[in-house]
């Protein structure tokens, strides 16, 4: 997706930094503005990072390939944000 020209933020309290940026322990503390927040966790682990996602007033919240769930999705939505599950973001583009 970089090469796409995407900017992707890490968000993992275990790193420094990837993928040439920067990595943040949570959502809340990326100080630019967050278009989408992809979700690489397992999906019971996606409730509080969608509480984050919304707080931090993300567009959308996309869940990859295998995260499912919907109770999360259904928040999500409620609270405005575009959500996408079960998908990955680079076949999309890919395809789009």
């Amino acid at each position: 997706m970089q090469h796409a020209g995407y900017r992707i933020i890490p968000v993992n309290p275990k790193i420094e930094d990837a993928l040439g940026e920067k990595a943040y322990k949570t959502l809340e503390e990326i100080p630019d503005k967050v278009d989408i927040v992809n979700i690489f966790r397992r999906s019971e682990f996606v409730p509080p990072i969608v509480e984050s996602a919304i707080r931090i007033g993300a567009a959308a919240v996309w869940m990859q390939e295998g995260v499912i769930n919907e109770d999360a999705a259904q928040r999500a939505r409620e609270a405005g944000l575009f959500v996408v599950m079960d998908r990955c973001i680079l076949k999309e583009h890919r395809r789009l």
